[in-house]
């Protein structure tokens, strides 16, 4: 058996705009909906997490899993720039009691990608006072993790952030899709960071870090591989994991690998299986991510706050957790210190420009009703939660 360490998180992850519905104050739901876009279909209800939250936090206790990682909306939180809405605060505050009640522990994500509308039109990440703003909303949403929120992580993935800042279509969330960081976004997304991180500091019980995609690149055998992979992977993995090493830890979020050649990340091979994102079939993802952080960050504590994949054959999700675990069992095996698995994802979701088309979930939801439809896969990891290994 590949057992892992008592206290281990076990649990699955979501983001507020892809599963909650009607995020209107959100720079997201105005790209949706606005004339000529490139984004397949809006966002719509979503699932309807925002009033559904307590059946599926009860689901995840039910099937087993002892955590849940969920984000909170600023836009929701601050609808327009110096305006509290206490009652988003005191909504979200509701979710993390709630996760609690049902012996869940809640890891809450301050920015998962959406910012306000109004961020957005007054400079977005490249306004002077970004971190300032940031650290004024951390603030605002300190009622939420006062108490009973052991990890919070201040940013989601800012290296897709960074890359995403130019207004490129996201409609592959992957490597070999995107453009360089802009380094200037990336410089205020740590100074938010960081400044978020002194505002949490005032919460003793707190643990604070920031989430990475990690990529596990492999260099193609040619000549000139190894040095471009070295370049690609400093500017886009490498710098946001030398700038945890003073964190409490670092989130990795890994799905694939990505195959450098001397010209740069390439698209997956022909002859390789895919998944419905279009990205290989590779369940050492997570492993090789995990390795890579604790190296680069100079083994700040680390865990898997997303992995899955996209898929239609609930079966083979199976595969690929099961694989991707065991390897993570190594990692325990040879000393890192990894706190926790979170699945990506505990429901179906809107997967941002691709629409509700790949499909991530261990839960399935009816369109017309909402029910929420637990997969096999969602019971087989429910009982290597309960059992602390496989």
């Amino acid at each position: 058996m590949a057992s892992f360490p008592e206290g281990f998180l076990w649990g699955a992850a979501t983001a507020a705009h892809q599963i909650e519905g009607n995020n209107v104050n959100s720079n997201w739901w105005v790209h949706e909906n606005e004339p000529g876009t490139t984004i397949v279909e809006p966002s719509g209800d979503a699932a309807d997490s925002y009033h559904r939250y307590g059946d599926d936090i009860r689901l995840a206790a039910q099937l087993g899993l002892n955590s849940y990682r969920f984000s909170i909306e600023w836009a929701r939180i601050e609808p327009e720039r110096g305006m509290l809405s206490r009652a988003s605060v005191d909504h979200y505050r509701r979710m993390v009691d709630s996760c609690l009640e049902h012996g869940i522990e809640p890891i809450v994500t301050l920015m998962h990608f959406t910012v306000p509308r109004w961020f957005e039109r007054d400079g977005f990440w490249r306004a002077p006072d970004a971190a300032d703003l940031f650290a004024r909303y951390t603030e605002l949403a300190l009622p939420v993790v006062q108490s009973g929120v052991r990890y919070i992580c201040t940013i989601n993935e800012p290296n897709i952030a960074a890359m995403l800042a130019g207004g490129e279509n996201p409609s592959n969330l992957v490597a070999y899709g995107l453009p360089k960081p802009d380094l200037e976004v990336a410089d205020a997304l740590l100074a938010s960071h960081r400044a978020s991180r002194d505002v949490l500091s005032q919460l003793s019980h707190v643990h604070t870090g920031w989430t990475v995609a990690t990529q596990a690149y492999e260099a193609a055998d040619e000549p000139g591989a190894e040095e471009k992979l070295r370049e690609v992977a400093y500017a886009s993995e490498d710098w946001y994991l030398e700038a945890a090493r003073d964190d409490d830890f670092v989130g990795v979020q890994a799905y694939t690998r990505n195959i450098v050649g001397p010209e740069g990340v390439r698209p997956p091979a022909d002859d390789v299986e895919k998944t419905l994102t279009g990205w290989e079939y590779f369940p050492l993802a997570a492993s090789i991510g995990v390795r890579n952080a604790w190296t680069v960050s100079e083994h700040t504590p680390v865990m898997v706050t997303e992995n899955g994949i996209a898929t239609q054959d609930d079966a083979r999700r199976i595969d690929y957790t099961r694989d991707a675990l065991l390897a993570l069992a190594d990692c325990l095996d040879d000393g890192i210190d990894l706190r926790g698995y979170q699945h990506w994802s505990l429901l179906d979701n809107y997967e941002w420009a691709s629409g509700f088309a790949p499909t991530f979930g261990l839960i399935g939801w009816n369109r017309d009703t909402f029910e929420r439809e637990p997969k096999p896969s969602a019971y087989w990891y429910g009982e290597v939660a309960r059992a602390g290994g496989l």
